[in-house]
């Protein structure tokens, strides 16, 4: 399953626990959930010419993450245990604290049943039986593949010209992976919730593409399409409430009010921006992508301030934090003004604007109307250029 895409290269995704090394950032971030409401899930593996003596499974239970382990014993082993919601999976024979790159892994989705999963030479080669979602599953990440080797072609080029602060080379190599996501989405993302609709994987699917891309018009009408069992279950109805969110922060929308204490701890209510244009800003100090991010954020601040333009910055700090907080803030010199309740990805306003990944930003008119969203680098700077032209 893919575990990046140009919209999010530059961003941090919403996490559960340490990833150890391994790619379930993304997969911890999405939390997602299968239909079944929980249950037990028991795992009987088999291993055919790998002498190893013993397997660790890595998966996400209750937005958190596990590590288990499993002695191998002539030839097998076996995993049980409690899972709130279905989740992607990782297997591996060696423990993932010191896992060197090149180390063969197996990925599974897991979710309340039994299966059987053999491996056979390398560690990768598996077959699963048993197992419905995970023959979805399988399905799914052999059709991304070849997007996600077009994408990848295109990371290295992203990368230096982000390096070399070549922002129109690397928009267009942006704009070219995009694409690249766009075709992966209609091609083989939505026919597979359609045909699909009882899945687990289709809900989690959606919910891939709906992070990546949250005002798509073509996601409430796949999400209506789900079978009942998937709407109503955990993972169903954060997605609903999600794409409700979006549907409320989308651009033409009026932005909604929202209060919270500044770093005084004085209340600051959006409101009292009415009458100037005003970029909405979700960081933390944590947020390397963020910190990033923030020169040009500064810049434009330097630039438009004197014409009006002001910036509210919403900080998603740890609770207990609030010294990093102040700290970053003086020290990437982010003179505007910055609330946030300290409590992470719970922050009251970004739940409220559906906010999943950081850095992202929502720009507001005089009028409080939500005329730009997610302007990054030299996004921000054409679209403030326009406002300001005379």
């Amino acid at each position: 399953m893919r575990t990046f895409s140009f919209k999010q290269f530059r961003g941090t995704l919403r996490v559960a626990g340490v990833t150890f090394g391994l790619t379930l950032a993304a997969q911890a971030g999405l939390m997602a959930q299968g239909a079944q409401g929980g249950g037990k899930f028991t795992i009987h593996g088999q291993l055919k010419n790998l002498p190893t003596d013993r397997i660790y499974l890595v998966y996400i239970n209750d937005k958190k993450q596990v590590l288990d382990s499993s002695t191998v014993t002539n030839g097998t082993y076996s995993f049980t245990g409690e899972i709130t919601d279905g989740s992607p999976a990782t297997l591996l024979d060696v423990s993932p604290r010191n896992r060197p790159a090149s180390r063969d892994i197996a990925r599974i989705f897991l979710v309340p049943e039994s299966f059987a999963i053999s491996h056979i030479d390398s560690f990768s080669n598996d077959v699963m039986t048993g197992s419905p979602a995970n023959t979805d599953y399988q399905q799914i990440t052999a059709a991304e593949k070849p997007y996600e080797q077009r994408e990848k072609a295109l990371m290295s080029a992203y990368k230096a010209a982000r390096q070399a602060s070549d922002e129109v080379t690397a928009n267009a190599i942006k704009s070219r992976g995009m694409s690249i996501e766009k075709g992966l989405a209609d091609s083989i993302y939505a026919p597979f919730i359609r045909i699909h609709p009882q899945s687990p994987v289709a809900l989690y699917v959606l919910r891939l593409y709906a992070k990546d891309n949250p005002g798509d018009p073509t996601l409430r009408p796949l999400f209506d399409g789900l079978s009942p069992a998937l709407k109503g279950s955990t993972a169903g109805k954060a997605l609903a409430e999600k794409l409700s969110a979006t549907a409320k922060t989308g651009i033409g929308s009026m932005a909604m009010d929202f209060t919270q204490n500044d770093t005084l701890g004085k209340p600051v209510s959006l409101s009292a921006f009415r009458g100037k244009y005003v970029l909405l800003d979700f960081w933390a100090s944590w947020c390397g992508p963020c910190r990033l991010e923030n020169p040009t954020v500064v810049g434009a601040y330097a630039k438009y301030h004197p014409k009006g333009f002001e910036i509210l910055g919403v900080s998603l700090d740890r609770p207990g934090d609030k010294d990093k907080w102040l700290k970053a803030i003086d020290a990437d010199k982010l003179t505007w003004t910055h609330v946030s309740d300290l409590q992470f990805w719970d922050n009251a306003v970004a739940k409220e604007y559906g906010v999943e990944s950081i850095p992202q930003n929502f720009l507001i008119d005089p009028q409080g109307k939500i005329i730009g969203k997610g302007l990054r680098g030299d996004e921000l700077e054409q679209k403030l250029r326009e406002i300001y032209k005379n």
